[in-house]
Protein backbone atom coordinates (compact mmCIF):
# COMPACT_ATOMS: atom_id res chain seq x y z
CA UNK A 1 0.00 0.00 0.00
CA UNK A 2 1.77 3.46 -0.92
CA UNK A 3 1.23 6.66 0.79
CA UNK A 4 1.71 9.64 -1.98
CA UNK A 5 -1.22 10.66 -4.46
CA UNK A 6 -0.60 12.45 -7.67
CA UNK A 7 -4.30 13.61 -8.91
CA UNK A 8 -4.48 15.69 -11.60
CA UNK A 9 -5.08 19.57 -11.06
CA UNK A 10 -8.73 20.36 -9.03
CA UNK A 11 -9.63 22.91 -11.79
CA UNK A 12 -9.12 20.50 -14.16
CA UNK A 13 -11.91 18.29 -12.99
CA UNK A 14 -15.40 17.96 -15.15
CA UNK A 15 -16.74 14.58 -14.18
CA UNK A 16 -18.05 13.76 -10.79
CA UNK A 17 -19.67 10.92 -9.56
CA UNK A 18 -21.89 10.63 -6.60
CA UNK A 19 -22.68 7.72 -4.55
CA UNK A 20 -25.92 7.40 -2.87
CA UNK A 21 -29.52 8.16 -3.09
CA UNK A 22 -30.54 9.87 0.13
CA UNK A 23 -30.70 13.53 1.03
CA UNK A 24 -26.67 14.11 1.37
CA UNK A 25 -25.65 12.31 -2.05
CA UNK A 26 -28.92 13.76 -3.78
CA UNK A 27 -27.36 17.10 -2.37
CA UNK A 28 -24.37 16.54 -3.59
CA UNK A 29 -25.40 15.50 -6.82
CA UNK A 30 -27.13 18.87 -7.14
CA UNK A 31 -24.31 21.06 -6.11
CA UNK A 32 -21.80 19.46 -8.26
CA UNK A 33 -24.49 20.17 -10.87
CA UNK A 34 -25.15 23.71 -10.32
CA UNK A 35 -21.16 24.11 -10.31
CA UNK A 36 -21.30 23.48 -13.73
CA UNK A 37 -20.13 19.65 -13.68
CA UNK A 38 -21.06 16.46 -14.97
CA UNK A 39 -22.35 14.51 -12.57
CA UNK A 40 -23.20 10.81 -12.47
CA UNK A 41 -25.48 9.55 -9.45
CA UNK A 42 -24.96 5.61 -8.20
CA UNK A 43 -28.08 4.65 -6.61
CA UNK A 44 -28.32 0.74 -5.46
CA UNK A 45 -31.75 0.18 -6.73
CA UNK A 46 -33.65 1.43 -9.65
CA UNK A 47 -36.27 2.10 -7.56
CA UNK A 48 -34.18 4.43 -6.07
CA UNK A 49 -34.00 6.95 -9.01
CA UNK A 50 -37.70 9.07 -8.50
CA UNK A 51 -36.54 9.58 -5.18
CA UNK A 52 -33.54 10.88 -5.98
CA UNK A 53 -34.53 12.90 -8.92
CA UNK A 54 -37.26 14.69 -6.46
CA UNK A 55 -34.41 15.77 -4.20
CA UNK A 56 -32.60 17.07 -6.96
CA UNK A 57 -35.20 19.13 -8.50
CA UNK A 58 -36.26 20.56 -4.95
CA UNK A 59 -32.67 21.70 -4.63
CA UNK A 60 -32.27 22.75 -7.98
CA UNK A 61 -34.69 25.34 -6.84
CA UNK A 62 -32.83 26.47 -4.40
CA UNK A 63 -29.75 26.37 -5.93
CA UNK A 64 -31.10 28.55 -8.98
CA UNK A 65 -31.95 31.25 -6.55
CA UNK A 66 -28.16 31.61 -5.71
CA UNK A 67 -26.73 31.56 -9.29
CA UNK A 68 -25.87 28.65 -11.28
CA UNK A 69 -22.43 28.61 -13.43
CA UNK A 70 -22.07 29.25 -16.19
CA UNK A 71 -23.18 26.01 -18.62
CA UNK A 72 -24.78 23.85 -15.63
CA UNK A 73 -28.25 22.22 -15.95
CA UNK A 74 -30.33 19.14 -14.82
CA UNK A 75 -29.61 17.74 -18.26
CA UNK A 76 -26.71 16.70 -17.16
CA UNK A 77 -27.58 14.46 -14.42
CA UNK A 78 -27.01 10.58 -15.33
CA UNK A 79 -28.51 8.05 -12.67
CA UNK A 80 -26.98 4.66 -12.98
CA UNK A 81 -27.15 1.19 -10.17
CA UNK A 82 -24.28 -0.21 -13.02
CA UNK A 83 -21.34 0.95 -10.24
CA UNK A 84 -18.45 0.15 -13.35
CA UNK A 85 -20.43 2.50 -15.61
CA UNK A 86 -21.03 5.26 -12.67
CA UNK A 87 -17.33 5.28 -11.79
CA UNK A 88 -15.89 5.33 -15.44
CA UNK A 89 -14.94 8.82 -16.36
CA UNK A 90 -14.70 10.16 -13.21
CA UNK A 91 -11.99 12.57 -11.65
CA UNK A 92 -13.53 12.77 -8.38
CA UNK A 93 -15.88 10.52 -6.18
CA UNK A 94 -18.12 11.93 -3.48
CA UNK A 95 -19.28 8.44 -1.19
CA UNK A 96 -22.70 9.06 0.82
CA UNK A 97 -23.62 5.60 1.73
CA UNK A 98 -26.05 4.68 4.04
CA UNK A 99 -23.78 4.74 7.73
CA UNK A 100 -22.91 1.61 8.17
CA UNK A 101 -19.25 0.57 8.43
CA UNK A 102 -19.66 -2.93 6.80
CA UNK A 103 -21.25 -1.59 4.05
CA UNK A 104 -19.02 1.41 3.19
CA UNK A 105 -15.22 -1.36 4.08
CA UNK A 106 -17.12 -3.25 1.66
CA UNK A 107 -17.86 -0.67 -0.84
CA UNK A 108 -14.21 0.81 -0.28
CA UNK A 109 -12.88 -2.73 -0.95
CA UNK A 110 -14.21 -2.27 -4.39
CA UNK A 111 -14.13 1.14 -5.31
CA UNK A 112 -10.58 0.63 -4.21
CA UNK A 113 -10.07 -2.05 -6.84
CA UNK A 114 -12.24 -0.25 -10.13
CA UNK A 115 -11.07 3.17 -9.66
CA UNK A 116 -8.05 4.56 -11.24
CA UNK A 117 -5.81 5.19 -7.94
CA UNK A 118 -5.10 8.99 -9.04
CA UNK A 119 -9.02 9.76 -8.12
CA UNK A 120 -10.01 10.90 -4.58
CA UNK A 121 -12.58 8.81 -2.86
CA UNK A 122 -14.00 11.20 -0.15
CA UNK A 123 -17.06 10.04 2.29
CA UNK A 124 -20.10 12.01 3.37
CA UNK A 125 -19.73 10.32 7.05
CA UNK A 126 -20.57 12.45 9.69
CA UNK A 127 -19.33 9.90 12.18
CA UNK A 128 -17.30 6.78 11.04
CA UNK A 129 -13.56 7.46 11.62
CA UNK A 130 -11.80 6.89 7.60
CA UNK A 131 -9.27 4.37 9.09
CA UNK A 132 -11.86 2.20 9.62
CA UNK A 133 -14.16 2.90 6.32
CA UNK A 134 -10.19 2.03 4.23
CA UNK A 135 -9.26 -1.37 5.99
CA UNK A 136 -9.87 -3.27 3.09
CA UNK A 137 -9.08 -0.91 0.13
CA UNK A 138 -6.07 -1.75 -1.60
CA UNK A 139 -5.29 2.27 -2.75
CA UNK A 140 -6.49 3.95 0.72
CA UNK A 141 -3.62 6.51 0.28
CA UNK A 142 -6.46 8.53 -1.98
CA UNK A 143 -9.64 7.84 0.48
CA UNK A 144 -10.51 10.70 2.84
CA UNK A 145 -13.65 11.99 4.44
CA UNK A 146 -15.37 15.07 2.79
CA UNK A 147 -18.05 15.81 5.54
CA UNK A 148 -20.82 18.02 4.58
CA UNK A 149 -23.74 20.00 6.77
CA UNK A 150 -27.30 19.27 5.67
CA UNK A 151 -27.99 20.71 3.00
CA UNK A 152 -24.60 20.32 0.81
CA UNK A 153 -26.20 22.22 -1.59
CA UNK A 154 -26.34 24.79 0.41
CA UNK A 155 -24.14 24.98 3.13
CA UNK A 156 -20.84 25.66 2.78
CA UNK A 157 -18.15 23.58 5.04
CA UNK A 158 -16.93 20.14 4.32
CA UNK A 159 -15.01 18.65 7.12
CA UNK A 160 -11.86 17.37 6.11
CA UNK A 161 -9.55 14.64 7.35
CA UNK A 162 -7.70 11.14 6.16
CA UNK A 163 -7.24 7.78 7.72
CA UNK A 164 -3.96 6.50 8.91
CA UNK A 165 -2.83 5.21 5.56
CA UNK A 166 -4.49 8.25 3.59
CA UNK A 167 -1.73 10.16 1.85
CA UNK A 168 -1.25 13.80 2.87
CA UNK A 169 -1.41 14.60 -0.42
CA UNK A 170 -4.49 13.34 -0.73
CA UNK A 171 -6.20 15.49 1.88
CA UNK A 172 -4.88 18.61 0.12
CA UNK A 173 -6.13 16.99 -3.44
CA UNK A 174 -9.59 16.98 -1.58
CA UNK A 175 -9.48 20.32 0.10
CA UNK A 176 -8.39 22.43 -3.35
CA UNK A 177 -10.61 20.60 -5.12
CA UNK A 178 -14.18 21.72 -2.53
CA UNK A 179 -12.77 24.93 -2.36
CA UNK A 180 -12.52 25.20 -6.76
CA UNK A 181 -15.92 24.02 -6.44
CA UNK A 182 -17.26 27.09 -3.92
CA UNK A 183 -17.02 24.72 -0.91
CA UNK A 184 -15.66 25.76 2.63
CA UNK A 185 -13.52 23.26 3.42
CA UNK A 186 -11.97 23.10 7.09
CA UNK A 187 -8.87 20.73 7.09
CA UNK A 188 -8.33 18.97 10.20
CA UNK A 189 -5.08 18.66 12.57
CA UNK A 190 -5.61 14.98 13.21
CA UNK A 191 -8.44 12.04 13.17
CA UNK A 192 -11.45 12.62 15.74
CA UNK A 193 -14.27 10.82 16.04
CA UNK A 194 -16.95 12.86 15.08
CA UNK A 195 -14.90 15.95 13.45
CA UNK A 196 -15.60 19.63 14.68
CA UNK A 197 -18.70 20.95 13.89
CA UNK A 198 -20.64 17.67 14.78
CA UNK A 199 -19.16 17.46 17.86
CA UNK A 200 -20.07 21.03 18.83
CA UNK A 201 -23.54 20.43 17.46
CA UNK A 202 -23.67 17.24 19.76
CA UNK A 203 -23.00 19.37 22.61
CA UNK A 204 -25.08 21.63 22.30
CA UNK A 205 -28.05 18.63 21.52
CA UNK A 206 -26.88 16.83 24.95
CA UNK A 207 -27.21 19.71 26.75
CA UNK A 208 -30.83 20.09 25.40
CA UNK A 209 -31.83 16.59 26.61
CA UNK A 210 -30.57 17.20 29.66
CA UNK A 211 -32.50 20.45 30.15
CA UNK A 212 -35.96 18.49 28.60
CA UNK A 213 -35.30 15.37 30.20
CA UNK A 214 -34.99 17.24 34.22
CA UNK A 215 -37.79 19.40 33.13
CA UNK A 216 -35.78 22.31 32.81
CA UNK A 217 -36.98 23.65 29.63
CA UNK A 218 -39.71 22.12 27.16
CA UNK A 219 -38.57 21.71 23.46
CA UNK A 220 -40.03 24.80 22.27
CA UNK A 221 -37.99 26.72 24.99
CA UNK A 222 -34.75 25.45 23.23
CA UNK A 223 -35.33 26.00 20.06
CA UNK A 224 -36.85 29.36 21.14
CA UNK A 225 -33.65 30.35 22.84
CA UNK A 226 -31.43 29.57 20.14
CA UNK A 227 -32.77 30.97 17.23
CA UNK A 228 -33.56 34.11 18.84
CA UNK A 229 -30.19 34.11 20.60
CA UNK A 230 -26.77 32.71 19.82
CA UNK A 231 -28.45 31.37 16.51
CA UNK A 232 -28.27 34.19 14.29
CA UNK A 233 -25.10 35.30 15.69
CA UNK A 234 -23.25 32.29 14.83
CA UNK A 235 -24.21 32.83 11.35
CA UNK A 236 -21.97 35.97 11.23
CA UNK A 237 -19.27 34.91 13.82
CA UNK A 238 -17.95 31.29 16.16
CA UNK A 239 -18.57 31.44 19.63
CA UNK A 240 -14.95 32.34 20.07
CA UNK A 241 -15.02 35.61 18.56
CA UNK A 242 -18.19 36.22 19.62
CA UNK A 243 -16.65 35.17 23.63
CA UNK A 244 -14.19 37.69 22.23
CA UNK A 245 -15.92 40.76 21.21
CA UNK A 246 -18.06 40.38 24.08
CA UNK A 247 -15.40 42.01 26.08
CA UNK A 248 -15.75 45.15 24.20
CA UNK A 249 -11.94 46.86 23.46
CA UNK A 250 -10.35 44.49 26.00
CA UNK A 251 -11.17 41.27 24.01
CA UNK A 252 -11.00 37.81 24.85
CA UNK A 253 -8.51 38.57 27.41
CA UNK A 254 -10.98 40.89 29.81
CA UNK A 255 -13.85 38.44 29.38
CA UNK A 256 -11.64 35.26 30.61
CA UNK A 257 -10.44 37.41 34.02
CA UNK A 258 -14.30 38.18 34.57
CA UNK A 259 -15.90 34.89 33.43
CA UNK A 260 -13.16 32.51 33.80
CA UNK A 261 -14.46 31.22 37.45
CA UNK A 262 -17.51 30.48 35.95
CA UNK A 263 -16.48 28.15 33.83
CA UNK A 264 -15.75 25.73 37.02
CA UNK A 265 -19.51 26.10 37.82
CA UNK A 266 -22.29 23.34 37.26
CA UNK A 267 -23.55 24.91 34.05
CA UNK A 268 -23.49 22.16 31.86
CA UNK A 269 -24.02 18.64 31.73
CA UNK A 270 -21.45 16.82 29.06
CA UNK A 271 -22.53 13.38 29.60
CA UNK A 272 -25.82 12.10 27.32
CA UNK A 273 -28.61 10.90 28.85
CA UNK A 274 -30.33 7.60 28.90
CA UNK A 275 -32.72 8.38 25.92
CA UNK A 276 -35.55 6.40 28.10
CA UNK A 277 -39.07 6.69 26.65
CA UNK A 278 -40.58 9.23 28.61
CA UNK A 279 -37.54 11.42 26.89
CA UNK A 280 -38.42 10.15 23.60
CA UNK A 281 -42.19 11.21 24.20
CA UNK A 282 -41.08 14.57 25.30
CA UNK A 283 -38.90 15.37 22.01
CA UNK A 284 -41.48 13.44 19.11
CA UNK A 285 -44.68 15.63 21.31
CA UNK A 286 -42.78 18.52 21.29
CA UNK A 287 -41.10 18.90 18.22
CA UNK A 288 -45.07 18.11 17.25
CA UNK A 289 -45.72 20.95 18.84
CA UNK A 290 -43.08 23.22 16.89
CA UNK A 291 -43.62 22.07 13.31
CA UNK A 292 -47.61 22.26 13.75
CA UNK A 293 -49.55 21.47 10.55
CA UNK A 294 -46.34 22.05 8.60
CA UNK A 295 -45.66 19.11 6.52
CA UNK A 296 -41.49 17.74 5.82
CA UNK A 297 -41.57 19.44 2.32
CA UNK A 298 -43.39 22.50 4.04
CA UNK A 299 -40.43 22.94 6.52
CA UNK A 300 -37.45 21.83 4.01
CA UNK A 301 -38.68 24.77 1.92
CA UNK A 302 -38.90 27.25 4.72
CA UNK A 303 -35.41 26.14 6.27
CA UNK A 304 -33.23 26.71 2.77
CA UNK A 305 -35.24 30.36 1.98
CA UNK A 306 -33.80 31.29 5.58
CA UNK A 307 -30.33 29.88 4.89
CA UNK A 308 -30.52 31.81 1.12
CA UNK A 309 -31.96 35.15 2.69
CA UNK A 310 -28.51 34.87 5.45
CA UNK A 311 -26.32 33.65 2.95
CA UNK A 312 -27.48 36.65 0.49
CA UNK A 313 -26.80 39.06 3.71
CA UNK A 314 -23.23 37.50 4.56
CA UNK A 315 -22.45 37.74 0.46
CA UNK A 316 -23.76 41.57 0.63
CA UNK A 317 -21.70 42.86 3.86
CA UNK A 318 -18.69 40.74 1.97
CA UNK A 319 -18.53 43.41 -0.89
Amino acid sequence: MSNAFDGIEPTAVRNVTCIGAGPIGAGWSAYFLAKGFNVVSYIHSKDEETSLRGLVNDAWTSLTELGLAEGAELARLVVTSDLGAAIKDAEFIQESAPESLPLKQALYKTLGEIVPPNVVIASSTSGLRMTDIQMQCATAERTVVGHPFNPPYLLPLVEVVGGKHTAPGAVQWAAGFYTVAGKAPLVLKREIPGFIATRLQEAIWREALHMIVNDEASVEDIDFAVVNGPGPRWAMMGPCLTYHIGGGEGGMEYCLEQFGPAFKLPWSRMDAPELTPALAKLLIEGSARLAGDRDYSTLNRQRDAGLIAIRKALDELAR
